[in-house]
């Protein structure tokens, strides 16, 4: 599998959400977890130091991405896409008793600080959620990560994640709430 595209400017990335499902043929998917509870199903996608969570219930489908530049992603479907310029947050909701919230920030760290960050979400990251490093892209000692942390209760779907990018020594948290009521 080709390694990930990490050399780009945070600011360069897109955030998505669309009323759609996605391809995987879309995307080099690194690591994947499906859910499923009475309510929806989920499929959960690590694609470098992006993600893309899917969320299906009933006749509803929604798809969380986080994407590159130059990445191939339809229009049929959009919701919204913003660009990671400064912190956001976003609700929306679609009938049949869906909602979506999400707020996202860049954070710039100190090279101590993003080898700490590494390290706990690392050991969290053994007991649950997923999380996907990339030793093979290592700058100065930092190594590129992306931990997706979830819970899945019977109508809510939590997503936190964590994006690290060595080269800006910057990391993407962004944490997600799909809401089936």
């Amino acid at each position: 599998m080709e390694s990930p595209q990490i050399n780009v400017a945070i600011e360069e990335l897109s955030f998505s959400l669309f009323q759609r499902p996605l391809h995987p043929e879309l995307f080099n998917i690194y690591a994947s977890r499906k859910l499923k509870t009475e309510k929806y199903e989920a499929l959960i996608w690590v694609t470098g130091c992006t993600h893309v969570v899917s969320v299906f219930a009933g006749d509803v489908t929604m798809a969380e991405v986080i994407s590159a530049p130059g990445q191939p992603m339809p229009e049929r479907g959009l919701i919204e896409r913003f660009q990671f310029k400064g912190p956001r947050s976003h609700k929306c909701t679609l009938s049949r008793g869906v909602s979506y919230m999400t707020d996202f920030q860049v954070e710039r760290l100190s090279a101590n600080l993003y080898r700490q960050s590494f390290t706990d979400l690392e050991r969290f990251g053994r007991d649950r959620g997923v999380f996907v490093r990339f030793p093979e892209l290592e700058i100065d000692g930092l190594q590129p990560f992306c931990y997706v942390d979830f819970e899945a209760r019977k109508t809510e779907l939590h997503i936190h994640t964590f994006a690290a990018y060595p080269d800006q020594i910057a990391m993407i948290k962004t944490q997600s709430l799909f809401d089936f009521h």
